[in-house]
């Protein structure tokens, strides 16, 4: 699994060595046995380490899922804030909305495979608030990008709040059945396909 970075990233150092193996065993179960299925005992048998240690460190369950999810999630949104810092035009961002998300899904195929999974349960969940806080601000600055190119931005359809599924919905869908095994080609061949697509979807 390509797990590493990410955890290492949101908790760094020496001495949160025990919550990253808890939280990199705790992916395993998710993915393999299914969020509802997975149990804090499922975890503590694949870390090898106390109920008590799991605890402590994240409350129960439901902190462990937040906090893989949000690891996730903020991976996936930094690596999104640098392809966008280096855009000049309307249309390049549009692009690397795409592009970033394609291709932090192919890199990343087990922890995009959770981010689907557990999202819902998140949603649901103690921490929908702060998942509501998170999605709120990356759609403002998300927003604050795209309207930032002048007369550019008066392309846009409107309402704008229709904006983010018209761009990522058909990649989203092609990176789900591909993630499923129901297509084999990589979402990373069809950038060109999904940006274009995307950008089209825009024009008013």
């Amino acid at each position: 699994m390509n797990q590493f970075h990410i955890l290492e990233k949101r908790f760094p150092g020496r001495r949160a060595a025990l919550k990253r193996d808890i939280l990199e065993q705790a992916l395993y179960c998710f993915i393999e046995l299914g969020v509802e299925a997975t149990t804090i005992e499922a975890i503590k048998a694949r870390c090898e380490t106390s109920v008590g240690a799991i605890y402590h460190h994240f409350g129960n369950k439901q902190g462990i899922l937040s906090a893989l999810f949000f690891a996730a999630q903020d991976d996936q949104r930094q690596h999104l804030d640098r392809e966008l810092a280096n855009t000049n035009s309307l249309r390049e961002a549009v692009y690397s909305v795409i592009c970033s998300y394609l291709d932090w899904v192919v890199a990343n195929p087990e922890w995009a495979r959770f981010l689907y999974q557990a999202r819902s349960a998140v949603a649901k969940g103690p921490f929908q608030e702060e998942l509501k806080d998170r999605n709120a601000k990356g759609f403002r600055e998300l927003k604050a990008k795209l309207l930032g190119f002048g007369n550019e931005s008066n392309s846009i359809v409107q309402p704008f709040e229709i904006v983010i599924s018209l761009i990522v919905g058909p990649s989203e869908n092609y990176c789900k059945a591909w993630l499923a095994g129901r297509v084999q080609t990589s979402p990373r061949d069809y950038r060109e396909e999904f940006a274009e697509s995307a950008w089209r979807s825009l024009q008013r």
